[in-house]
C-alpha cells in the first residue's frame, strides 16, 4: 500500500519545503478517525517563498512557445495515468472515497486536463481584423501573471489539475492552496509537473487554512484568484479580490434540482439520482439533492431507489468492492447528522438511511427523505452529504418555476423521454451546468460552473482560457495620421 506522509509540507520553486514552526495539520483517514500523516501551515515566509518563485519564474514560462508549454503539460498527464494507482490511493486515503472511485473520476481527471489544456496551448493565437483606408488591427492573448488558486476537499487532485493546466497553458505561474482537510494530492500534481518538465516556480503549493489563503489573495502579486469552495467564502474572496481589481473564477456550492418527469425509464432516473446524491457520500458541489418526481411515478420510484440503496457496500475505501465511503471529517459529518434530525423534526418522511452504523470512522447511512416541500430546511440549505430530498410535482410549469426558486443555480438536470421537453426545461433552468437523461458527469471538455450565487466563470472547455488570460488590441494605421490642429 502507497505511503500517504508527504515528503514536506509544501512545493515551493520545484522543491519540497518545510517550516515546523507552522500550525500542524494532522491528516485524518476518514474511514478509521486515526492520524497518518501531518504537515505544517505555510509561515508567512513561505507564503513570500512561493509567489516570488511564481512571479520570478512566470515571465519564461510566458515566452516558450505554446507548442513547448503543451508538451510539458501532456508529458505530465502521461505520469499522472502511469501512476494512477499510487495517486488514487493517497486520494482515498486523504478523502475517504473508496478506491473503485479515485481510480477513475479523481487524478485521471486531472491528467484529462493536462492533456487537454495542452493540446490547446499551441493554439492560443490572437485575431485579424482588417479595417477601412487599408488601416489593420490585431489582437494578442497573453496571461495574466500569477494566479492563486484554492481548492476544496472533495475533489482535491483534480481542482489542482483543473486550476493548474488552463493556467499554465495560457503562460502563467501558480500558487495553490490545497483545503486544509485534504493536502496531499497536489502536492504530488507539482512533483509529477517538475518531473515532466516544468520550469521550478511555475507550479508552487502551499498548505495551510485561512489565513494563508488570506496572505494569498490579498498579495499585490496576484493578478488572478481561482476559489472552488462555499458560497460565503466565495463571497469573501471575491469581495476582496474585486478591492483591488484582480481576476476571479468563483466555483461555489449549490441545491441543483433534479426533475423526473414520469414517462422516464425508471432505472435510469434512479441511477442519475443516485450519482447526483450518493456519489463521493453526497460531497459534490453539483448534486442534484432536491429530486422533483411527478406523482405518477413518485411511489415506484421510491421503492426502485430503496431497492438500489440495499445494494451499497460500505466498508473500508482502500478494498475496491466497497461503494460507500465515509464523510471527509467528523465535523462534516457533525453538519449531515444535523440536517438529518432537522428533517425528521419538519415532518419530512424518512424512507431510509439516516443513522450511524457501529463501525469507526466517519460513516452515515445513505439517506433519503421523501414528502419534502419547498419551505423546508433540508430543501433550501446545501448539506453536502448523502441526503436525498424528494418532492413531488404535477406540471412542468410549476417543477421549473419551484426548481429556479433558490439562490443557487449551480446545477441542473432532467429526466423524460420527451426530447423536446427536456430542451424547454434545461432552456428554462437558472443554471450553468446541466444534463439530460444523465447527472454529474464532468468532461473536460464542456465548460463547468455556475450562475447566481453558485458562481462566476468557467472551468474546463475552451471557456477556461478566457478565465486565465487577457486580450490586447493593437490597432495599426498604415497612412500619415492627422489631427485637427
Amino acid at each position: 500500500m502507497t505511503d500517504p506522509k508527504p515528503t514536506a509540507s509544501h512545493y515551493v520553486n520545484g522543491n519540497y519545503v518545510e517550516d515546523t514552526r507552522g500550525e500542524p495539520i494532522p491528516v485524518i483517514y476518514p474511514a478509521t478517525g486515526a492520524e497518518i500523516a501531518r504537515v505544517y501551515a505555510a509561515t508567512p515566509a513561505i507564503v513570500d517563498q512561493a509567489i516570488s518563485a511564481a512571479k520570478s519564474a512566470q515571465p519564461a514560462w510566458a515566452a516558450m512557445s505554446g507548442m513547448d508549454r503543451g508538451r510539458i503539460l501532456r508529458r505530465a498527464a502521461d505520469i499522472i495515468r502511469e501512476r494512477n494507482r499510487e495517486l488514487s490511493e493517497i486520494e482515498t486515503m486523504d478523502t475517504g472515497k473508496p478506491l473503485q472511485e479515485t481510480l477513475v473520476a479523481d487524478a485521471v481527471s486531472a491528467a484529462d486536463a493536462l492533456e487537454y489544456f495542452g493540446g490547446l496551448a499551441a493554439s492560443l493565437t490572437g485575431e485579424h481584423i482588417p479595417l477601412g483606408d487599408g488601416n489593420f488591427a490585431y489582437t494578442i492573448r497573453q496571461p495574466l501573471g500569477v494566479c492563486v488558486g484554492i481548492g476544496a476537499w472533495n475533489y482535491p487532485t483534480q481542482i489542482a489539475g483543473w486550476k493548474a493546466a488552463p493556467a499554465l497553458a495560457c503562460g502563467n505561474a501558480m500558487v495553490f492552496k490545497p483545503s486544509e482537510t485534504t493536502t496531499l494530492g497536489a502536492l504530488k500534481l507539482a512533483e509529477i509537473l517538475t518531473e515532466a518538465g516544468l520550469p521550478d516556480g511555475v507550479f508552487n503549493v502551499v498548505n495551510g487554512a485561512g489565513a494563508v489563503g488570506a496572505a494569498l489573495i490579498t498579495d499585490p502579486r496576484v493578478a488572478k484568484v481561482s476559489l472552488t469552495g462555499s458560497v460565503p467564502t466565495g463571497k469573501k474572496v471575491a469581495g476582496i479580490a474585486a478591492g483591488e481589481m484582480k481576476h476571479v473564477t468563483m466555483e461555489l456550492g449549490g441545491k441543483s434540482p433534479l426533475v423526473i418527469f414520469d414517462d422516464a425509464d425508471l432505472d435510469s432516473a434512479v441511477s442519475g439520482a443516485i450519482l447526483g446524491n450518493f456519489y463521493s457520500t453526497g460531497q459534490i458541489c453539483s448534486n442534484g439533492t432536491r429530486v422533483f418526481v411527478q406523482k405518477g411515478i413518485k411511489e415506484a420510484f421510491l421503492g426502485r431507489l430503496t431497492e438500489r440503496i440495499a445494494d451499497v457496500v460500505m466498508g473500508d475505501p482502500l478494498d475496491e468492492t466497497t461503494n460507500f465511503g465515509p464523510m471527509v471529517s467528523q465535523a462534516q459529518l457533525d453538519i449531515v447528522q444535523r440536517y438529518v434530525a432537522k428533517g425528521k423534526e419538519e415532518a419530512a418522511r424518512l424512507v431510509t438511511g439516516g443513522a450511524r452504523p457501529d463501525r469507526d470512522g466517519f460513516f452515515i447511512e445513505p439517506t433519503v427523505f421523501a414528502d419534502v416541500t419547498d419551505g423546508m430546511t433540508i430543501a433550501r440549505e446545501e448539506i453536502f452529504g448523502p441526503v436525498m430530498c424528494v418532492l413531488d410535482f404535477d406540471t412542468e410549469d410549476e417543477v421549473l418555476a419551484r426548481a429556479n426558486a433558490t439562490e443557487y443555480g449551480l446545477a441542473a438536470g432532467v429526466f423524460t423521454r420527451d426530447f423536446a421537453r427536456a430542451h424547454r426545461v434545461v432552456a428554462g433552468f437558472e443554471a450553468g451546468t446541466c444534463y439530460i437523461n444523465s447527472y454529474n458527469d464532468a468532461p473536460v471538455e464542456a465548460p463547468f460552473g455556475g450562475v447566481k450565487a453558485s458562481g462566476v466563470g468557467r472551468e474546463n472547455s475552451k471557456e477556461a482560457i478566457n478565465h486565465y488570460s487577457e486580450v490586447k488590441s493593437v490597432f495599426v494605421r498604415m497612412n500619415a495620421c492627422e489631427a485637427p490642429f
